[in-house]
């Protein structure tokens, strides 16, 4: 895809002109959480060098702290398509889960219902298994197809009742890469039940363009940290939904916008920060990639995502090509690019995944192996006392060259 703009897009990442004895780093351990750009980094640190303070003061830098987290929640509403009141930061999407799911059980007792998915990393799990064990309610599980590691939404209608309280899934697996239809998933769930719906998307908002009204769940949270920026959680909550929510805080804390309640404690300051150097970085790629978008900031994010999407395509094909010529590799989740973000499980025949994430890591290949807290989907395929998978993930600063590279590693750990 000549039009996208890679040696630029690289030149905004820091790390990636890292190398060691003279060979550089490739970074294929994306899904567990991206290097960061340039403008995040420079954000953080001149909001930090400039003065802090905490938020709600009369003096200069108080105010230029709520400046700055005003800031923040509508750029994060740009990304996901909603409004800036609907936005809650927080340390991470697996703290402010938890904190939605105790919100949300105090109103559960025994008999309601709640389903999770065998698919899901197990912050969208564990959280709502506490939950109902903690309430009484009773869980249920959505299963996916293991040839293919897709959802079975074709079961979904059938779990649902008038006592379902919940559904959760994701937008996109951490372990193998599935893209699922949340918009369908929520059509399901509306025709059956009064449900809401809880949307981990923190493997899909780095790869495709995501537009919280279309999708129609009631929640959806990600983490910054996964598509460029710092460690920081982001929950978008639809304000009808959070209204309703008793959450767990202290007493002065806002209850107005509706999703604020779940800002328990002096937020990560300079973390928005660094939110608003990525969004602005994202930004900066839509309109170089799509410069007859519509001038605003939203039209120029969905661009952007856009346009990773069609180069992460390309480089994905290239993987999967390279992968069927590697013996004994076995991959897991969708065969193509379609259905799929740019994430990878695999085995090789004869290797533990430790072992191969370790040849991998001697020629400055960085990938995880294990589980990647992917609990039910690495148990659900028979792969948990075998050591899970190994996993790639490309993202948009990714190349050609360096997955040709993976390929030439493998290929010799296999003995091609």
């Amino acid at each position: 895809m000549t039009s996208f703009p890679i040696d630029e897009v690289r030149a905004q990442f820091p790390a990636l002109a890292r190398a060691d004895g003279g060979r550089p780093r490739v970074y294929f351990d994306a899904p567990g959480g991206t290097q960061a750009c340039r403008a995040a980094i420079a954000a953080m640190a001149r909001h930090l060098e400039q003065g802090s303070a905490n938020s709600g003061g009369a003096f200069a830098t108080s105010a230029e702290t709520d400046a700055l987290s005003a800031a923040a929640h509508e750029a994060a509403a740009d990304l996901v398509g909603g409004e800036a009141g609907d936005i809650a930061f927080g340390p991470n999407m697996t703290t402010l889960t938890l904190s939605v799911s105790r919100a949300l059980a105090r109103t559960w007792q025994a008999g309601d219902e709640v389903v999770v998915t065998r698919l899901d990393h197990d912050a969208n799990v564990a959280p709502w298994l506490l939950a109902a064990r903690d309430s009484g309610a009773t869980v249920k599980w959505l299963d996916i197809d293991v040839e293919s590691g897709t959802l079975r939404l074709d079961t979904l209608a059938g779990l649902l009742s008038t006592k379902t309280r919940l559904v959760a899934l994701g937008g996109a697996s951490n372990a193998l890469g599935t893209l699922n239809d949340v918009a369908g998933a929520v059509e399901i769930v509306r025709a059956r039940s009064d449900a809401l719906v809880y949307v981990d998307a923190v493997q899909s908002v780095p790869h495709v363009p995501t537009d919280v009204r279309a999708l129609g769940c009631d929640f959806l949270a990600c983490s910054p940290y996964k598509f460029f920026g710092p460690h920081q959680g982001l929950l978008w909550a639809r304000a009808e939904a959070a209204a309703t929510i008793e959450a767990y805080k202290v007493r002065p804390a806002a209850i107005d916008p509706p999703a604020h309640r779940f800002e328990t404690g002096t937020q990560s300051f300079e973390g928005q920060a660094g939110l608003l150097g990525t969004i602005d970085y994202l930004e900066w790629l839509g309109r170089t990639i799509a410069p007859e978008a519509p001038n605003s900031r939203r039209a120029a994010l969905v661009a952007a995502m856009a346009g990773c999407t069609r180069y992460e395509r390309e480089i994905g094909d290239r993987l999967l090509a390279g992968f069927r010529a590697v013996p004994g590799l076995k991959l897991y989740g969708p065969p193509t690019m379609d259905g799929r973000v740019p994430t990878f499980g695999f085995t090789v025949a004869g290797h533990h995944p430790d072992a191969v994430a370790a040849h991998l890591a001697r020629r400055d290949i960085f990938a995880w192996s294990g589980s990647f807290y992917a609990v039910e989907p690495v148990a659900r395929l028979g792969l948990t006392d075998s050591g899970g998978l190994v996993r790639v993930g490309l993202c948009h600063y990714s190349t050609a060259a360096e997955v040709d590279a993976l390929l030439d590693a493998l290929g010799e750990l296999a003995g091609r």
